[in-house]
């Protein structure tokens, strides 16, 4: 039986070791994930734009191509489950329908908060179980302690990552070549 598992567990260490090697903080990756064609974004992103997400955390993340740069920049740190989540709770907010809510609540509550989550966030225990406690009747309140653990996690450890990686240096300094 071992021996029958062994090539499935074999091929999963090759692919996790492969992200490792193509781990990059380059502005070229941060174009690969544009909303947009990254030619076409690149162009209608403006320094002032991009200079601006320097300003706070909040303007970064208001700014479409903001989050998309700093998305590629946490996939470099395999931390991206952190602003997922961030997103799928701004649009949980967004829920009207009383059967949709129960339905989402519960995909992000086992996406991303569970114990052992496909892409569990880092936050304490006491949140943890407050959330799940939250389950019992979800509202559009039941991930604010959750959310605001992370968005802090991100703003006051990641943000700063990211205001000084290459990825956004490269990407400041790609958009000042194109005005000269």
């Amino acid at each position: 039986m071992a021996a029958l598992l062994m090539p499935r567990r074999n091929k999963g260490m090759r692919t996790r070791l492969g992200c490792l090697s193509h781990k990059s903080d380059s502005c070229s990756d941060f174009t690969a994930i544009l909303p947009d064609k990254p030619n076409r974004a690149l162009k209608r992103l403006s320094t002032e734009e991009a200079t601006r997400w320097a300003d706070s955390f909040d303007v970064l993340l208001s700014h479409k191509y903001g989050v998309a740069a700093f998305r590629a920049f946490l996939k470099t740190e395999f931390s991206e489950e952190n602003l997922e989540f961030w997103l799928a709770c701004e649009e949980f907010k967004k829920t009207r329908s009383t059967a949709k809510l129960v339905s989402k609540a519960h995909r992000i509550f086992e996406e991303f908060v569970d114990v052992q989550a496909p892409r569990e966030v880092n936050i304490d225990f006491q949140t943890r179980e407050a959330t799940r406690k939250n389950m019992q009747e979800p509202s559009l309140t039941c991930f604010d302690q959750a959310q605001g653990k992370v968005y802090s996690l991100m703003e006051k450890d990641s943000y700063p990552r990211f205001l000084r990686s290459k990825m956004y240096l490269d990407l400041l300094s790609q958009s000042q070549r194109r005005l000269s």
